[in-house]
């Protein structure tokens, strides 16, 4: 029997960027949309044109610059969002408008203040006015896992009828469980007389932690696109695992008799890219990407693997990304050996950029003793999350003991020259990011911190990742370094440029003439 062609709709752009703290800038939204077609996602919901004019802009940008998969684009189920969702991707080789509204009762009566009747007429509308701008519609009814099954039906079938090629079911709050989700597709697909004119999609939240299961469900009850993120981000729980989706799939074929045309061995570097990229750290032991994922420490499970991976690994390293063979460079290993470690991790990069990553690779060779492929991986997504930079770490010096109060020196490089500041604080790095507060000079409200090493060893790449608030928002800043304290100040400025390309300088800076 020949295996099912599961779609992958990749929403990280979209439903993912809703994740508590992220906030994506068009540049790295463009670059997480290229990381995705080389994953061979299928289709990559780029966001949601009618929230904000960044988020339009980054929803065109992507529509013009990646090929390959579909590229959709969230609507609620009206003319003006429509119409903004249609002008931000008609460029795409293949655009998609995505249009929703919700029909469970709590939502119809509470949110919406429509009735059923007012309902349908307003699917109907919304669908054939997407159909008429472009060919591929998604229509999805928001809550489904709450509706009433038999309304839900009728509304799937207005919604085809007026041209949706592909029906969504989301469980909007994650609160059903994998035999109730299974049992409404096989309903749908029973009671729905025209869903054979549409793919069947289903959208899980983990809220109680079953999204990857119900999809699953859904999967081996006949649905044959999957709605997804990577590293499972999004609102709340977050979604779907688009990572452990796929290698359920791929490790499980013969039971599923369903498969992918994801790369897998794209994953992990994909995983580490929008990890980055968002400053959500993927936990130890998340599944499939986690650093723990193919870590054996029980003896009995070391010899095990030593003698057969088999015994205690049902998917490879190999499979996802992760290379087992932990080629070593050091400071006199040249240029072409870097390069060729490149490609061998699975990094296809133009001249310039490796250049750029080689003089970062030489930089840290000469601090540290042994470069692993974690850090030449680091380094790779530190490259990919540049942006212009209002701010950028000139130097710094900290003076801290159990006995004595903490102070730093920073110095910054603007474009009007070089600023310094000096603060004291409890402990070092606070010191170091009061003294960068000092030196731009308007007050930062720090949210959280946090700070793991990339590899082992007391010459380990520090990570550290500072998450500041203003305005409401939240953004997350990245900084590298063998020096944990400057890697903390790194990150810190890397936030507070992160912040300036979204807010702008505040109003005494504006008045300063900054």
């Amino acid at each position: 029997m020949e295996a099912r062609k599961i779609q992958i709709f990749d929403t990280t752009l979209r439903d993912g960027e809703q994740t508590p703290g992220v906030s994506l800038q068009t540049e790295e939204k463009v670059e997480i949309a290229l990381a995705l077609a080389k994953l061979k996602v299928d289709v990559i919901e780029a966001g949601f044109p009618v929230a904000s004019p960044g988020d339009f802009e980054a929803v065109s940008q992507i529509a013009a610059k990646v090929k390959g998969p579909t590229i959709a684009a969230l609507a609620r189920a009206n003319e003006r969002d429509i119409e903004a969702a249609y002008k931000a991707i008609k460029k795409a080789e293949k655009p998609r408008i995505h249009t929703f509204i919700a029909t469970s009762d709590i939502h119809l009566e509470h949110k919406l203040k429509m009735t059923r009747a007012e309902l349908l007429n307003r699917v109907e509308k919304a669908v054939s006015y997407a159909k008429s701008l472009v060919a591929d519609v998604e229509f999805s009814a928001e809550d489904a896992s709450r509706s009433d099954w038999d309304f839900l039906c009728q509304v799937y079938e207005k919604a085809i009828a007026a041209g949706a090629n592909v029906i969504n079911i989301p469980d909007t709050v994650g609160y059903t469980t994998p035999v109730e989700f299974g049992a409404l597709i096989t309903y749908i697909r029973e009671h729905v007389p025209n869903i054979e004119e549409a793919v069947i999609s289903v959208h899980c939240h983990d809220d109680l932690g079953m999204a990857v299961a119900n999809s699953l469900a859904a999967i081996a009850a006949g649905a044959s696109q999957v709605e997804c993120t990577i590293n499972g981000l999004g609102e709340r729980a977050g979604n779907a695992a688009m990572e452990e989706l796929v290698m359920a799939l791929q490790t499980r074929r013969e039971y599923y008799q369903a498969c992918t045309a994801i790369n897998t061995q794209q994953i992990y570097r994909t995983s580490r890219l929008v990890s980055t990229l968002t400053g959500i750290a993927v936990p130890p032991n998340k599944a499939v990407v986690g650093d723990n994922a193919f870590a054996h420490e029980s003896g009995i499970h070391q010899h095990g693997v030593l003698n057969n991976p088999l015994t205690y690994e049902i998917m490879s390293p190999e499979a996802v990304g992760i290379s087992r063979n932990a080629i070593v460079l050091g400071k006199h290993s040249g240029r072409h050996a870097f390069e060729e470690r490149l490609k061998h991790l699975g990094y296809e990069i133009d001249t310039d950029t490796i250049n750029t990553l080689f003089a970062k690779f030489k930089e840290l060779a000469d601090r540290k003793k042994m470069v692993f492929d974690k850090d030449i991986e680091a380094l790779v997504a530190e490259k990919a999350a540049v942006r212009p930079e209002w701010y950028t770490l000139a130097y710094h010096h900290v003076a801290s003991g159990n006995q004595t109060l903490a102070t730093a020196s920073v110095q910054l490089r603007t474009s009007a020259g070089l600023s310094e500041a000096a603060s004291c604080g409890n402990g070092p790095v606070d010191a170091v990011i009061k003294a960068v507060e000092q030196a731009v000079g308007f007050p930062i409200g720090l949210k959280d911190y946090q700070l793991k090493a990339v590899t082992a060893g007391e010459d380990a790449l520090g990570e550290a990742t500072v998450w500041i608030e203003r305005d409401d928002h939240t953004f997350s800043g990245r900084g590298l370094s063998i020096d944990v304290i400057e890697a903390s100040a790194k990150a810190y400025v890397s936030a507070i440029n992160k912040m300036l390309a979204v807010c702008g300088f505040p109003a005494v800076e504006q008045a300063a003439g900054r």
